[in-house]
């Protein structure tokens, strides 16, 4: 077994501080290779039955970009509309993705349907897919993190479209949209907290004790 020091924990508390979800990117390319090696990564987080669920997709070709643009647009345009008076105006002046200036784009789907696993763990919860997907997300942002890379969740899609844009087998999930890229600063404050969209409560409100 590894041991792991206390050196090692207190630099994977900084990386867990340091993760934030990035809407400003330079456009300086990743290294060859680098994307590979994040998602190699990512694909050793836990999954129900050892499914290995998730399915990513590199988003590359140019027109597919714009078709996952214009679906950000409209949407997001809704999304405004639900909005009035001052959270509405707070609402247009977010940069809600990293769209124009990451380098890298990629989807990320959950594939319930699998054969791998057999099925263990899924009868009575078939989201347990999703969930193990998302795992990899969030194993996926962490690694990145730790290469100096940050990693936005573009969720304002409309996710038949991004299946139609992105031509994927039409029963997969769609979990989201994400944008890869350096960041152009580095913060502890989660963007949404210092544009006062909302304040991050302590963990203490989220626990309960039965």
């Amino acid at each position: 077994m590894t041991g792991f020091d206390e050196a090692f924990r207190n630099e994977l508390r900084e990386l867990i501080r340091w993760r934030r979800d990035v809407r400003r990117f330079r456009r300086d390319p990743l290294p060859p290779g680098t994307v590979e090696r994040l998602i190699e990564l990512a694909s050793l987080a836990p999954s129900v039955g050892l499914s290995q669920p998730w399915r990513f997709v590199l988003v590359e070709d140019a027109a597919r970009r714009a078709a996952v643009r214009a679906n950000f647009e409209r949407s997001n345009a809704d999304a405004l509309a639900a909005y009035a008076g001052e959270r509405a105006q707070r609402y247009a002046c977010l940069k809600l993705a990293g769209l124009d200036e990451a380098p890298v784009q990629l989807a990320v789907f959950a594939d319930r349907g699998t054969a791998q696993g057999h099925g263990l763990g899924r009868r009575t919860m078939p989201e347990m897919a999703e969930y193990s997907a998302v795992m990899a997300i969030h194993t996926l942002w962490l690694v990145a993190r730790a290469e100096g890379l940050g990693l936005g969740w573009v969720s304002i899609l409309d996710r038949a479209d991004v299946i139609r844009a992105l031509d994927v087998p039409p029963e997969w999930i769609f979990l989201g949209y994400f944008c890869l890229g350096y960041p152009q600063i580095e913060t502890l404050t989660p963007e949404l907290e210092r544009e006062g969209w909302e304040q991050r409560r302590p963990w203490q409100d989220f626990v309960l004790r039965r």
